[in-house]
């Protein structure tokens, strides 16, 4: 039996986005931590991630402490790894000065507000990590899947918005964001006649 789900992307095979997917060369590697509920999400974005930057790795799990991956990952001599994530000392990602002969490296969870915060709560390897956060965040353009947080982005928005503070090169990343849109506009164009209209006001492109 033909699987319904494309073996690349993972979406359904009428929503698959590998057409859209630009390749992006980062000089930020990029580790994703997803968790295990986000891996079927129709409009999951760590997949374009995965799919886009020279350099990413899409971890799946809840608890990433004994996990032998991620061990190594960390373990590299040569990159400073970063969570991005809304520590009380977090430092703003575009004042993060690079160790000379070092690269610096972002480290990512997938998840929602609540699973995030369990998953960094489990996940005792992360602690020792310095935290970076954002700054002059745009309203999100996840515009089927709300955050609760007004400061609430998409994976793969938070992404590049930190990669391009990191990198100084926002621009880079732009094709990750039109990935996105392109996967968004779809889904809503999919939805029956007013529909999106009656549950998340007007607003579809």
């Amino acid at each position: 039996m033909k699987s319904r789900y494309c073996p690349h992307c993972g979406k359904a095979k009428k929503a698959c986005i590998c057409q859209w997917i630009t390749p992006v060369s980062n000089d930020v590697p990029v580790i994703v931590l997803q968790h295990p509920d986000e891996v079927s999400q129709p409009l999951g974005t760590a997949r374009i991630l995965n799919l886009s930057l020279e350099h990413c790795h899409l971890l799946v799990g809840e608890n990433f402490s004994e996990n032998l991956e991620l061990r190594t990952l960390l373990g590299k001599p040569d990159i400073d790894w970063h969570l991005l994530y809304p520590a009380d000392h977090a430092t703003p990602a575009g004042e993060l000065q690079n160790t000379e002969g070092r690269k610096t490296g972002l480290i990512l969870i997938d998840g929602t507000w609540r699973k995030a915060y369990k998953m960094f709560q489990l996940s005792t390897s992360l602690h020792p990590l310095p935290c970076i956060s954002l700054s002059g965040i745009a309203p999100s353009n996840y515009r089927i899947r709300k955050s609760p947080k007004a400061e609430g982005l998409s994976t793969v928005e938070a992404a590049c918005l930190a990669l391009g503070e990191l990198s100084g090169k926002p621009q880079d990343y732009y094709p990750m964001l039109e990935t996105f849109n392109k996967m968004i506009d779809f889904q809503i164009s999919q939805m029956p006649s007013g529909v999106y209209e009656r549950h998340y006001g007007k607003q579809a492109r």
